[in-house]
Order: structure tokens, then C-alpha cells, then sequence
């Protein structure tokens, strides 16, 4: 027992000593740092830090000898007595007492005090744009003091001269006579090879609703493809809606009239064998296109690419993307990479002719650019061209050259980081209004605005095309009123029909839900009312720019439940609106349409009909008009 009790005294004196020289450097070390410190309003506490933790250290060092030097003594004693007690003297000696193990845990050695620190402001990161978006070429936004005679634009034939006098077009607005040079100038080389043997670079157009846009591209498509020998599909145009296909399909057919040039649509307005049968033909055992411009919605187009229908695209040269930023939000039909696809089919076949095998695009090198091949150039338009690289990226642009009538530059300063949504350009000649209500007298607003305010014709938006049917039968059982729906609930003649009517001044109000919303140009609208407040800024930037077209005048009415307003108006503000003005209409104004108001409710419980129920009492039909007004201005 003396031998163990030796050998062990002998360890914990050698701990005892290296625990001493661990505490001096610790104190010297402390004492240069204290030396160290600038002074100021800190100079006084931490030099009383460091004299605590120097304290701590030293009682620390005391108390772990002491501790050391207990148990050895007592086993000491042990050795000298006999008997339980020594060894019950011995437990409570090893036992620390409680202030000596807190001091043990809570003062280790050898760690840095941390502390002091100052809540400092996480700096913003501010949003930077690819050159070509941050530095747009700047259309002019003023269309009516900014126009250009068409005989100052160089490259258009005479007969498209001609063609554009007797359609009474003497002047290009300002985005006609921006983008139609830069397109005839990419084609200046002809068809089959780019500028310079380089690819063009790739046209984006982003100005307000009744612009131009359309005649900006229909015009230099044509011109050069009536320069074409071999009849194959050197123009592909993209849109989202079979009304606006049509409508481009007009203006291209109407242009290409007298010239070899031969357009055709693929909207499903014919049967798909029909469509199939204007595409291409067979004669002598070789198939031969019969279109030069194909016009087309994505979900007829990826029909006739999945099927070989004779939609044969290896010779495309202009890919136009009109609306492009609703096309890019459909790019979950993948219409994009299926197009692209069947472009480069033919670099896959070694019987290709050099000239005309074509390769997918990959970075520009001397081994790429030998030998040239037919360049592909995507054209976009739209009045809401997103400013999110981000999506733009997926529509695979070459060295785009972006063409803006937004003058703002606050979306690429440092000052504006906060920026939460793209800023638009609006119409010039527009006028807009907000009228607060409440949901039980919109339908009598739009009756005070045709019968008392004598605004005719009206282009009303819902967000619904329940809502649009229902307040059609309110307003047709009311009586007065030329009144007609455009939704889906119609077939795609019954549409074109009621447009036309709309247009020939036969119809006074035309409750039309988003179909007729985007690009759709109806001559004579003056107002547009949203009857339904829209939830989306670029929703209502195509909804009123249905009226003021071409620098005409148009006005615009928003109803806006006092819920809604605060949030829409700062959507709208934020978004570039030169202002938006309140329009107050008093209910003496209303009472005089309050009577047979009510009587047209009744008259519409009977009408309308529930599947599998019964006939609706007119306090429910009430009741199911308010629930349903409700949930739409909560979507």
C-alpha cells in the first residue's frame, strides 16, 4: 500500500507542476494582451476581465493542488490507521467539495472570452442585369409625334409599298421603323447564310399593347422570303390563343397576297387531315411544301411534330414568338425543345449537302462557323417581356438584341434594390379609373355606364367564365342593351362571329373573360371596364390594352371592393402607371335602376337552372350571385 500510495503522490505532484507553468504563461500571455488594448469606453472593463480571469486561474490552480494533496494525505493516514473509519475518512476526503467542482467545470483554461459585438446591417444585394437587358435599344413611347414615312425605311420592295398604301398605312409607328431594319439587316446576306458568315443575333421586342408589333415582324418576314426559289417553311410563328393566331394569320395572308409567298395556319379551326393536306404534297414520289409561314398555337404545332404530318422544319429561318412571356410560362408543353429538335434533324444525316446540314449551336469558334449553315433567329414580342434572366434562358437566345420603349433604369441601380416587380409601359393615350363598390351594385354600375354614361362600346373583363355567363343573363333579362359573352364556353366560330358583331358596332357590351385579354386588336373599342379586378399586373396591362391602340384615346374602369383597393393600387403604381384616378358614383344615381333590377333577379332564379336540383328561389340565386362574386375577388 506505501509503494501505490507513493507512485500516485509522485503523479499528481508532476500534474500539480505542469498546471503551475500552464498558469504563468496564461497570465503573462494576459498581461501583453491588456497592454495591447486602445483605449476607450472598453479600457476600463476589460483590464477588470482579465484581473477576474487571472483570479479564476490562480484559485483555479489552488484549488486542483489542493484537491491533489487531500486524497494523498489521507492515504497516508490510511496506511498508519486500521479499521472502517479510516476508509470511511478516506471516501469523504476524495470527495471535492461542491464550490470546488463548479469551479472545475465552469473556468476552463485556454478558450478566448467572446463578446462585444454590434448588430451591423446585412447589406442588400442588388439586382444586376445581362448587358443587353440593362441597356435595351429605346423605342420611342410617344407613337403620334415619332412617325416615320414608310418611304424612309430602305429594304421594303415596292409592292409591300404599295400593298401598305391601300391598306391606308402612310407612316411606320416608332417600333415598326426600329425593328423591321435590324430583321432585313440579319437577311441581308440572303436566306441561307447569316451576316458575314456569322449566325444574327437573336430580336427581342418588349413595347405597349397597340404598338405595331405584329406588322414589326409580318413586313421583313415577307420581304425576304419573297426573294425564295424552293418552296419550304422559312417562318414559324408561335402563339398562345387560336384568336390571335388567326388574327396574325390575316395580316401575314393579307401582306403575302400577289407574291409567291404561301401562308398557312395550324390552329385547329380545320380537322387535322386538312391541316396535313396544306402542309405538303407528294408528286413523284417526293414530298414538296406547300407553306413558306406556318402560324400555329403550341399544342396543334407538337401535334403535327409527334405525328409526321409533313411539317418538315429543316429549313426554318425565323422562329417568332409572339406574347412571349405568357409562351414562356407554357413551356411545360415543352413546344420549344421539340421545335429546336426537329430543326437540327438534318446535321444528322451524312446524304445532307454541307450548305444545308445544320447543327445545334455551341460556343462560336473557327470549327463551328466552318462551313455556314442556315442560321435560325427567334423573334420575340410582347407588351410584358419578363426582365428575369432566369426564364429567359430557357427560350435559348444567341447575342439578343432587346428593343424597349421602358425608359426607367431603376431595376440596375444600386438605389432601387427593393424593386418587386418589372415596370411596363401603358398605353399613351389611356385614361384609367377606379370605381370602389360593393359586390351587390356592380352589375348596376355597368348599367349606369352604358344607359346613363352612354360609353358604348364596352369591352367588360371577368375572372371567370361563370361570372362572365352569369351577369350576360342578368344584363340580357334586364333589357336595353346589346349585350354577348366571349369565353370558352363558346365554339371557336361562335367567337369569331360575336367578335365580328363586336366590331361592326352590333353589339354595345361584350362581357369577355382573359381569351380576348392578350394581343387581340378590335377595332372601336373606347372602354374597357374590369368587372372583376385582376390579380396579376400583367393581367390588367393586357386587359386595357384593348383600347387606346395606334395613339388613340381609350378609357379604362377598374370596380374595387374596399379590400381590394389598397393592394391594387400599389400594384399598379409599381408597375409604371402614369396614375390611376378615383371615380366616385353616388347611389342616387343607382336608385332609379334599383326596381327593375330587382325584378330582373327574380326573373333570372327561373331561368337558370342547377343540374340535378330544382329550380333556384330568387333570394338563393341572390345569395349564390354574392357567394360567387366573393370567391372570385378572393382569388
Amino acid at each position: 500500500k506505501e509503494s501505490r500510495s507513493q507512485v500516485l503522490l509522485a503523479k499528481l505532484q508532476q500534474k500539480a507542476k505542469e498546471r503551475q507553468k500552464q498558469s504563468l504563461i496564461e497570465q503573462t500571455e494576459a498581461q501583453d494582451v491588456k497592454k495591447k488594448r486602445k483605449t476607450g469606453q472598453d479600457s476600463v472593463q476589460e483590464p477588470q476581465r482579465h484581473k477576474k480571469r487571472k483570479s479564476d486561474v490562480v484559485a483555479l490552480h489552488s484549488s486542483d493542488s489542493d484537491n491533489h494533496d487531500e486524497p494523498v494525505e489521507e492515504k497516508k493516514k490510511k496506511t498508519k490507521g486500521d479499521g472502517p473509519e479510516d476508509t470511511g475518512g478516506q471516501e469523504e476526503a476524495e470527495k471535492d467539495s461542491p464550490e470546488q467542482n463548479s469551479q472545475k467545470t465552469s473556468a476552463p483554461t485556454g478558450f478566448t472570452v467572446l463578446g462585444g459585438f454590434e448588430s451591423k446591417p446585412v447589406q442588400k444585394v442588388h439586382r444586376v442585369l445581362p448587358q443587353w437587358l440593362a441597356e435595351p435599344d429605346v423605342i420611342h413611347r410617344d407613337i403620334k409625334n415619332n412617325l416615320v414615312p414608310i418611304s424612309n425605311i430602305s429594304g421594303i420592295s415596292a409592292q409591300l409599298l404599295k400593298k401598305l398604301q391601300n391598306n391606308g398605312i402612310l407612316h411606320f409607328f416608332p417600333v415598326q421603323a426600329e425593328v423591321i431594319p435590324a430583321i432585313l439587316e440579319s437577311a441581308q446576306q440572303g436566306l441561307l447564310i447569316g451576316r458575314g458568315g456569322y449566325k444574327p443575333r437573336d430580336i427581342c421586342v418588349s413595347a405597349p399593347t397597340g404598338s405595331g408589333k405584329t406588322l414589326s415582324f409580318v413586313i421583313p418576314v415577307i420581304q425576304v422570303l419573297m426573294e425564295r426559289v424552293v418552296c419550304e417553311v422559312r417562318a414559324l410563328a408561335v402563339l398562345p390563343t387560336k384568336e390571335l393566331a388567326q388574327q396574325v394569320y390575316k395580316v401575314f395572308t393579307s401582306y403575302a397576297e400577289g407574291t409567291t409567298v404561301k401562308v398557312v395556319m395550324l390552329a385547329g379551326q380545320k380537322s387535322f387531315a386538312a391541316e396535313q393536306a396544306s402542309l405538303s404534297e407528294h408528286r413523284g414520289g417526293v414530298r414538296r411544301s406547300l407553306a413558306d409561314i406556318v402560324v400555329a398555337t403550341p399544342g396543334r404545332l407538337v401535334d403535327h411534330i409527334n405525328k409526321n404530318s409533313g411539317l418538315c422544319l429543316e429549313q426554318l429561318r425565323f422562329l417568332i414568338i409572339d406574347e412571349a412571356d405568357r409562351m414562356i410560362d407554357s413551356m411545360h408543353q415543352s413546344w420549344l425543345s421539340q421545335v429546336v429538335k426537329v430543326v437540327y434533324r438534318s446535321g444528322s444525316g451524312s446524304e445532307t449537302t454541307s450548305i444545308f446540314r445544320r447543327t445545334e449551336p455551341a460556343h462560336i469558334t473557327a470549327a463551328s462557323l466552318s462551313p455556314p449553315q442556315v442560321p435560325l433567329q427567334k423573334l420575340l414580342f410582347s407588351a410584358t417581356l419578363t426582365q428575369n434572366p432566369e426564364k429567359l434562358q430557357q427560350l435559348g437566345l444567341h447575342q439578343p438584341r432587346l428593343f424597349s420603349s421602358v425608359h426607367s433604369q431603376s431595376s440596375t441601380t444600386a438605389a432601387a434594390p427593393t424593386t418587386k416587380q418589372d415596370r411596363f409601359d401603358f398605353p399613351q393615350g389611356l385614361t384609367e379609373y377606379y370605381v370602389p363598390c360593393t359586390l351587390s351594385n356592380k352589375p348596376l354600375l355597368i348599367l349606369h355606364f352604358i344607359l346613363r354614361m352612354k360609353l358604348s362600346p364596352v369591352l367588360c373583363f371577368t375572372n371567370s367564365r361563370e361570372n362572365a355567363h352569369r351577369l350576360y343573363l342578368l344584363l340580357e333579362l334586364f333589357g336595353g342593351i346589346q349585350v354577348a359573352e366571349f369565353s370558352s364556353r363558346l365554339s371557336p366560330g361562335e367567337r369569331k362571329k360575336t367578335l365580328k358583331g363586336f366590331e361592326q358596332g352590333k353589339i354595345q357590351l361584350l362581357i369577355s373573360t382573359d381569351a380576348a385579354a392578350r394581343g387581340i386588336d378590335i377595332n372601336g373599342v373606347k372602354c374597357v371596364v374590369n368587372y372583376d379586378a385582376p390579380q396579376y399586373i400583367r393581367t390588367y396591362i393586357h386587359r386595357v390594352g384593348r383600347t387606346a391602340r395606334a395613339g388613340k384615346a381609350g378609357l379604362a374602369f377598374t370596380f374595387l371592393l374596399s379590400v381590394q383597393e389598397k393592394n391594387f393600387l400599389q400594384m399598379v403604381v409599381e408597375a409604371g402607371s402614369p396614375g390611376i384616378q378615383k371615380q366616385m358614383v353616388k347611389p342616387e344615381n343607382l336608385k332609379s335602376l334599383e326596381v327593375r333590377y330587382e325584378q330582373t333577379l327574380r326573373e333570372l332564379a327561373d331561368v337558370i337552372k342547377v343540374p340535378n336540383e330544382k329550380l333556384l328561389t330568387a333570394s338563393a340565386r341572390v345569395k349564390e350571385v354574392v357567394a360567387a362574386e366573393t370567391y372570385s375577388s378572393l382569388q
